[in-house]
């Protein structure tokens, strides 16, 4: 039953982030009135209407949105990830590469600045935003290549750099990203921003398209040189962050330039929303429910330790749920395959391997990712109980040889706590639940 209850607790979660529930409370129409997160204005003084998607929840986003406008839409446009695709109305669809960008990733970039290019200052922009986008869509300089920037992009998911620190070295090497895409267009431009990192920041969402940029290409260039990556990077990137740095390229742009006097940029949903649909779904089943009120960061390994210590403290409140949100890292060691949610779920197993705490106890520990993909697998996430550590000392497996090779998918492939839920449609970071039943 634990089991059980921990994969309605998570799919509570994600279920609350979904476009069909948060798009109707940001947008609506009354009469001949259009009202966009508290902006209002009157179709009749709207020339076009135009839909710019782009992320994981794209599809659905545009989907809702279409719903909702009808016919006020003229033309619309939806970047996503390959497989995630819906049938829409209006909007052409193009699927892209993520994590890291392929061909299709800057045609979705080149068709963004056209839509943008192509509205005028009495059109309206609905710029639609999820996480996964800074993959997704992508404009490049001409010094640099694609292959360029694929190296750059698996050399920074492969070091254990936060996702505000990639996003840092991505804005400065993008023509779109850290408020750049609001040069392209004179139409007003209403953002409905999902967010997908820690702390909710705008600027770092999907590398802040339309927000201004507080970092630099010095900021850049330390990211670089903090996880010495400065030998490893593709030249003419090395060539262009350089170039930054000196001044010779103009940096992003900053708070009070012009560009960003027609933008508006509203958050719609958040990681705490899922946490607290989560929680309010654990309390129906009976569990007191502990929610960790820091976001999680950092490490899976060493966060997924500190989780277990938390939850085996909650020994005076069983039934007892524990839950935590956000996204940390991994730094690959290894020649495995699996994501961060899978690594967490292997890391806080092998901290109880050969704990006297998991022969008197009933736990679950699930850690998944609620966009429905965890690193390149086709699993969210894993989850690992007792009745794991049974499985994997009958099939001699080993939790600390696998977590060394970053192998957490094929552990738990063969102990049966992979989670599979395909894609979601949404996405705004992890959920982590620890459940310990009555003795």
């Amino acid at each position: 039953m634990l089991k059980q209850d921990a994969i309605q607790i998570f799919l509570a979660g994600v279920e609350a982030v979904k476009p069909h529930h948060f798009v109707p409370r940001h947008l609506h129409t009354e009469k001949n009135t259009v009202h966009i997160s508290g902006q209002s204005f009157s179709a009749h003084n709207i020339q076009n209407l135009y839909i710019a998607a782009v992320g994981k929840a794209a599809s659905a986003m545009a989907m809702e949105t279409e719903k909702i406008l009808g016919s006020l839409v003229r033309e619309g446009l939806v970047v996503t990830k390959y497989d995630h695709g819906l049938p829409l109305r209006v909007c052409r669809i193009i699927e892209a590469g993520h994590p890291v960008p392929d061909q299709n990733s800057l045609s979705g970039g080149k068709e963004i600045i056209a839509l943008f290019k192509k509205a005028g200052k009495d059109d309206i922009i609905l710029l639609l935003v999820s996480g996964g986008a800074s993959a997704l869509t992508e404009a490049i300089p001409n010094d640099c290549t694609l292959n360029d920037f694929r190296e750059t992009a698996q050399l920074l998911l492969d070091c254990g750099a936060a996702i505000g620190e990639i996003n840092t070295v991505r804005k400065h090497l993008s023509l779109i990203k850290g408020g750049q895409l609001m040069q392209y267009t004179k139409a007003r431009v209403i953002a409905l921003i999902l967010s997908d990192v820690p702390g909710d920041d705008l600027s770092v969402i999907a590398s802040g398209l339309t927000v201004p940029d507080s970092t630099t290409f010095k900021d850049a260039w330390q990211i670089i040189e903090k996880y010495e990556l400065a030998e490893k990077l593709p030249l003419a990137v090395k060539n262009r962050l350089w170039n930054g740095v000196k001044g010779t390229i103009p940096d992003t742009p900053k708070t009070g330039d012009s560009i960003f006097s027609r933008v508006h940029n509203s958050l719609v949903a958040t990681n705490r929303m899922a946490l607290d649909a989560a929680s309010q779904k654990a309390q129906a089943l009976g569990y007191n429910v502990k929610i960790i009120d820091s976001m999680l960061t950092g490490e899976a390994a060493t966060q997924a330790g500190y989780f277990v210590q938390r939850l085996k403290d909650e020994y005076r409140h069983l039934p007892v749920c524990l839950l935590w949100g956000g996204e940390p890292t991994v730094t690959i060691t290894g020649k495995g395959r699996g994501g961060r949610n899978q690594h967490f779920a292997l890391a806080a197993l092998s901290a109880l391997q050969n704990d006297p705490w998991t022969c008197k106890n009933r736990f679950v520990i699930l850690s998944g990712g609620t966009d429905g993909t965890d690193g390149p697998t086709n699993a969210a996430g894993a989850m690992a109980d007792g009745e794991t550590l049974s499985k994997a000392e009958a099939l001699s497996l080993s939790p600390k040889d696998y977590l060394y090779q970053n192998d957490a998918y094929h552990f738990f492939e063969k102990t049966g706590g992979l989670i599979v839920t395909g894609a979601t449609q949404t996405n705004v970071m992890d959920i982590v639940a620890g459940l310990v039943g009555n003795p």
